[in-house]
């Protein structure tokens, strides 16, 4: 028995029994200090009470520090060390409280106990996150979505992975159902619209975040706000690496069928037939396919090639290369995931021939572009490649735009414009005429092939 004055004007005895009745029922009207309190008392009652410990745990985090919680979890475990939904609990304390390592020992040995834990997943995945290991938190975001699909948390969160990972596309597809769901739920449309922003879909993403606007309040509605605003200025327009990446992930398994039997695809034909032109007789090359895909380019350039090298956003795409033979041998030497542009200043002067089948399409400012060809070509070395064509003429010129983003999210280049920047770059020209890389719905798509000579300095 206690004497506690905190629950009415005149001292009372109290019991055991009643502080977890008087506690639970002020946690469970929002009451967490008047709750605490009772909590408080029953651990006086009774320190030897893991209950009790767990209850005041569960009333601190709604009123003092997360620190504070964790103690009196910590407390709870030690007494009742099999109980594996307190042990969760004391892994979350701990995570709020920045002690990723502990959360994590914590999480892991849960799930390695319960391997059906959504909650032991999730928070390994937060945990792991927190750490910087962002794949492997991808992993058991994935797992914890497996385990419990209509989980909006969990379902959230890997969203939030799988945009940062640059697969804004498969989180668009994991959230639009969950919005479905969650008409009036703020944080989801707004998870959509940054995913849909990710992809450069400004349409899209307006329309989920005013959704997203309409149930918001205080941070989270201002924060929208920005968004809404900054795309109502024009921004986000421009296509990203994320949503490269993503369309052809998607297109890897029929890319082949459908770029070559139903577009016509002859990128590729045309360079060689350009770089023929231009390098009659040339073999011993290192080559270097930007944006190689499944290794259509690489096939038709493989003949003028010591070494072939392939770089690509896309992983399904450069897995399709790598299994690419030609004479029961790998088709190319070399194959990386990744940025052109990175990938050639990873070898200044080390390319003799870079080509770029149908790649610039995806790029608005070519400047970078030839500035880093100019870094991985010797004097001499040559850059050839594909753009499709911003028509020519008074009324095209009177626009004077260099480059336009397509209603089909391919970017048409002005000729003089290409001109321009590849002799900035250093770049003289050695052939550049119209072309017809591919057809669109039946027609054929105006086109540019050019091939440029790094000058000596």
């Amino acid at each position: 028995m206690s004497a506690d004055p905190s629950f009415g004007n005149e001292p009372q005895i109290y019991n055991l029994d009643q502080m977890f009745r008087i506690g639970y029922d002020r946690l469970y009207t929002g009451d967490p200090s008047g709750a605490g309190r009772a909590f408080g008392t029953a651990v006086i009652l009774d320190p030897g009470n893991g209950e009790a410990w767990f209850a005041l745990a569960e009333a601190d985090g709604g009123t003092r520090s997360a620190g504070q919680a964790v103690a009196c979890f910590r407390r709870a475990v030690a007494l009742e060390p099999d109980n594996w939904s307190w042990r969760l609990m004391l892994a979350d304390a701990l995570r709020q409280c920045g002690e990723n390592d502990a959360a994590y020992a914590l999480f892991r040995a849960v799930a390695t106990e319960r391997s059906d834990s959504a909650h032991a997943r999730l928070g390994l995945a937060r945990c792991l996150a927190a750490l910087g290991r962002a794949e492997d938190a991808l992993g058991e975001f994935r797992e914890a979505v497996a385990l419990r699909p209509d989980d909006r948390d969990a379902v959230l969160a890997l969203a939030d992975a799988l945009t940062a990972s640059g697969d804004a596309l498969a989180a668009v597809e994991l959230l639009q159902p969950l919005a479905r769901r969650y008409e009036d739920d703020a944080t989801v449309h707004h998870a959509l619209g940054r995913s849909w922003l990710a992809l450069r879909e400004p349409v899209k993403a307006l329309a989920a975040l005013r959704r997203a606007r309409d149930a918001a309040e205080g941070d989270e509605a201002a924060a929208i706000d920005r968004l809404i605003t900054a795309l109502e200025a024009g921004e986000g327009a421009d296509l990203s690496a994320a949503y490269v990446r993503a369309l052809f992930d998607r297109y890897a398994d029929r890319f082949d069928q459908d770029l070559v039997g139903k577009l016509g695809y002859a990128a590729p034909d045309l360079l060689r037939s350009a770089v023929d032109r231009v390098m009659p007789g040339a073999t011993g090359l290192r080559i270097l396919d930007l944006g190689c895909g499944t290794g259509l380019a690489g096939v038709t350039f493989k003949p003028l090639a010591a070494h072939l090298a392939g770089v690509d956003l896309s992983p399904r795409m450069v897995e399709k290369a790598r299994q690419r033979t030609l004479h029961d041998r790998p088709l190319y030497d070399e194959l990386d995931v990744g940025d052109v542009v990175e990938a050639m200043e990873r070898t200044p002067g080390g390319w003799d021939l870079l080509v770029a089948a149908d790649v610039l399409v995806y790029i608005g400012d070519l400047v970078a572009i030839f500035a880093a060809a100019a870094r991985a070509l010797p004097p001499g070395g040559r850059f050839a490649a594909t753009v499709e064509r911003l028509p020519s003429g008074a009324a095209a010129e009177a626009l004077a735009e260099p480059f336009v983003l397509g209603a089909t999210r391919r970017y048409a280049h002005a000729e003089s414009y290409v001109r321009q920047t590849a002799e900035a770059a250093g770049f003289t020209i050695r052939l550049m005429e119209p072309c017809t890389p591919r057809r669109e719905k039946g027609m054929p798509v105006p086109g540019l092939l050019f091939v440029v000579e790094l000058a000596a300095p």
